[in-house]
């Protein structure tokens, strides 16, 4: 049996059922939603939980919440809808792009334990412990902050088989220059997803992360950038035929509630949300699914798209 940390405790891989791989809960800055928390909007984590109870109508069983501390997470939040949604929330640790200026001199061991604390104990002083670990590098490349974190992440990762999310960007190949750290690092890249793979449609590019080991984070709908949502299906039926459908992880990278600017009192922020994407968490299975279908993916490999490749990217035993 193997477990993985979810935010109401640790639950089995085999009861992960449907589970979107890339999402954001809320997004924010560090400490918005204990100081700040009308930026989010009126009654924000009562919008949270309306859509995660239609995503758990619709199908939905568990997400990954891709949500760092520097991008607002909080996880007494993230607990408080899980039980009120029914739906299962992996949180992360780890770190997004930018290093505060006091973070200067801050070694990769200290990170790397500041993570295994998350892991092991607890985050923010309750018991709620991370299930995912978390690097980010973008169209820069890596820099030298970013190489820090993901050391610190891969040594988190060896010393609690905890797996690592990569935020990456695909136009330029950038998780060639990731996984090149992490490899340097020991780890072994079955433990790996390389998000945001759908923002491109170079399929030598994502076949060469396939080969590698990897899995890969197909978490960008309906889509943005240069890549529509019928490109980024295309590709995704390309992946399928060749073979690949247990290790493309699926997901939308979107929140249910964020800071827009907007007057809190007209409840803006979800209004622009249902703009950006009308279906939300949904949106897969009402639009990419039958979109896929008519391109001829089986029924069986539909239904096991946001099952098997989850539940095999989880299953290895943990530190718990």
């Amino acid at each position: 049996m193997a477990m993985v940390n979810s935010v109401l405790g640790p639950i089995d891989t085999e009861a992960l059922g449907c589970t979107l791989m890339h999402e954001h809960i809320f997004t924010a800055a560090a400490g918005i939603t204990q100081n700040y928390p009308e930026l989010l909007g009126a009654d924000f984590a009562g919008r949270i939980v309306s859509g995660l109870t239609q995503a758990k109508e619709g199908g939905i069983d568990t997400v990954v919440d891709a949500t760092t501390l520097d991008l607002g997470r909080d996880v007494t939040v993230l607990a408080e809808v899980s039980r009120l949604s029914g739906v299962n929330i992996i949180a992360c640790t780890g770190w997004w792009l930018e290093a505060p200026f006091f973070f200067t001199g801050v070694s990769t061991e200290q990170l790397t334990q500041l993570f295994i604390r998350e892991i092991r104990e607890g985050i923010a002083g309750t018991d709620i412990r991370a299930g995912i670990l978390k690097a980010a590098s973008d169209f820069s490349g890596v820099t030298e902050w970013q190489e820090t974190i993901l050391r610190a992440v891969a040594r988190a990762h060896l010393q609690t088989d905890v797996p690592i999310m990569l935020h990456s960007y695909s136009p330029g190949r950038v998780g060639k220059q990731q996984i090149a750290i992490l490899k340097d690092e020991g780890v072994d890249l079955s433990r790996v997803k390389v998000d945001h793979s759908n923002d491109t449609t170079d399929i030598g590019y994502l076949t060469w992360l396939l080969e590698k080991g990897c899995y890969l984070g197909m978490d960008r709908y309906p889509g943005r950038g240069d890549v529509s949502s019928i490109d980024r299906t295309k590709t995704l039926k390309e992946l399928i035929d060749a073979g690949y459908a247990d290790r493309l992880l699926l997901s939308h990278d979107c929140p249910l509630a964020q800071i827009t600017g907007e007057s809190p009192a007209t409840n803006k922020p979800s209004e622009k949300l249902e703009v950006l994407n009308p279906h939300s968490y949904l949106y897969l299975k009402k639009v990419v699914f039958p979109c896929l279908q008519e391109m001829g993916v089986s029924e069986s490999t539909l239904n096991n798209l946001c099952i098997t490749g989850p539940r095999n990217f989880f299953t290895r035993p943990q530190y718990l």
